[in-house]
Protein backbone atom coordinates (compact mmCIF):
# COMPACT_ATOMS: atom_id res chain seq x y z
CA UNK A 1 0.00 0.00 0.00
CA UNK A 2 2.83 2.42 0.85
CA UNK A 3 4.46 1.65 -2.51
CA UNK A 4 1.27 2.59 -4.38
CA UNK A 5 1.04 5.88 -2.47
CA UNK A 6 4.67 6.67 -3.23
CA UNK A 7 4.16 5.91 -6.91
CA UNK A 8 1.05 8.12 -7.05
CA UNK A 9 2.92 10.95 -5.33
CA UNK A 10 5.75 10.70 -7.86
CA UNK A 11 3.32 10.65 -10.79
CA UNK A 12 1.44 13.65 -9.41
CA UNK A 13 4.69 15.60 -8.96
CA UNK A 14 5.78 14.77 -12.51
CA UNK A 15 2.41 15.86 -13.89
CA UNK A 16 2.67 19.21 -12.09
CA UNK A 17 6.22 19.75 -13.32
CA UNK A 18 5.71 18.54 -16.89
CA UNK A 19 2.27 20.00 -17.57
CA UNK A 20 1.99 23.26 -15.57
CA UNK A 21 -0.11 25.09 -18.19
CA UNK A 22 -2.98 22.67 -17.65
CA UNK A 23 -3.76 24.30 -14.32
CA UNK A 24 -4.23 27.76 -15.86
CA UNK A 25 -6.93 26.96 -18.40
CA UNK A 26 -5.44 29.25 -21.07
CA UNK A 27 -4.47 28.11 -24.56
CA UNK A 28 -2.02 29.65 -27.00
CA UNK A 29 -3.59 32.76 -28.47
CA UNK A 30 -6.00 33.37 -25.57
CA UNK A 31 -6.14 36.87 -24.11
CA UNK A 32 -4.39 37.13 -20.78
CA UNK A 33 -6.37 38.58 -17.89
CA UNK A 34 -5.46 42.13 -16.88
CA UNK A 35 -2.81 42.19 -14.19
CA UNK A 36 -0.18 44.36 -12.56
CA UNK A 37 3.06 42.93 -11.25
CA UNK A 38 6.50 43.91 -10.04
CA UNK A 39 9.48 44.00 -12.37
CA UNK A 40 13.08 45.10 -12.17
CA UNK A 41 11.86 48.47 -13.47
CA UNK A 42 9.03 48.89 -10.97
CA UNK A 43 5.34 48.05 -11.25
CA UNK A 44 4.21 47.02 -14.72
CA UNK A 45 0.68 46.57 -16.06
CA UNK A 46 -0.39 44.48 -19.03
CA UNK A 47 -2.89 47.18 -20.00
CA UNK A 48 0.04 49.49 -20.79
CA UNK A 49 0.88 47.33 -23.81
CA UNK A 50 -2.62 46.35 -24.97
CA UNK A 51 -2.95 47.11 -28.68
CA UNK A 52 0.58 48.54 -28.84
CA UNK A 53 3.01 45.62 -28.58
CA UNK A 54 3.04 41.85 -28.46
CA UNK A 55 3.62 40.44 -24.99
CA UNK A 56 4.96 37.01 -24.04
CA UNK A 57 4.21 35.77 -20.53
CA UNK A 58 6.65 33.26 -19.08
CA UNK A 59 5.98 31.60 -15.74
CA UNK A 60 8.72 29.87 -13.77
CA UNK A 61 7.25 27.77 -10.99
CA UNK A 62 9.22 27.50 -7.76
CA UNK A 63 12.14 29.61 -9.03
CA UNK A 64 14.15 31.10 -6.20
CA UNK A 65 12.28 29.03 -3.61
CA UNK A 66 13.35 26.14 -1.43
CA UNK A 67 10.86 23.77 -3.09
Amino acid sequence: MQSKRSMLAVLAALAIICFPAISFGLDAGDKAPAFTGNSTQGAISLETYTGKKNVVLALYFAVFTSV
